[in-house]
């Protein structure tokens, strides 16, 4: 594969990132459910398997991560699917707080599982919109 600004190691490098840690968070949450509960001092769940069974969405979504990074302009739609994860978990959890439906313990999840990779995965979709829509990137000058 030929190496271009839109597949660079620099734009696929936060792929990469986003992929080994959700791989990682994903297996730690399906080997030991109770991690993240006993870590908050939060109640654990009556049936972990729930939560096992989150863990390996996300391990899965790790996997999807890995395999956008080697052209994340052609794969932009895994990169956005994550991206929507990364937006509407935060609003769930807001709304869950708001309802006292979730403890504000759980807020410790959002810096890692969610807002670091905003910006990151907001600039590869805004590149591979560039890509798929170049007159359109160069009449708004952006």
């Amino acid at each position: 594969m030929e190496r271009t600004p839109e597949n660079s190691p620099r734009t696929s490098w936060w792929l990469v990132a986003a992929g080994i840690y959700n791989l990682l968070w994903g297996a730690l949450t399906v080997l030991y459910p109770d991690w993240l509960f006993d870590f908050t001092g939060m109640q654990p769940p009556n049936y972990p398997f729930i939560w096992q069974c989150v863990g390996m969405i996300v391990g899965v979504y790790g996997i999807g991560y890995l395999a956008a990074a080697r052209d994340p302009i052609r794969h932009w739609p895994i990169v956005l699917v994550g991206f929507l994860g990364k937006i509407f978990g935060p609003l769930g959890y807001v709304s869950g707080v708001w309802k006292a439906e979730v403890p504000v313990e759980f807020g410790w999840t959002l810096p890692t599982n969610d807002l670091i990779w905003w910006i990151p995965f907001g600039l590869l979709l805004l590149q591979a919109w560039r890509a798929h829509h170049p007159a359109a990137a160069t009449r708004n000058g952006t």
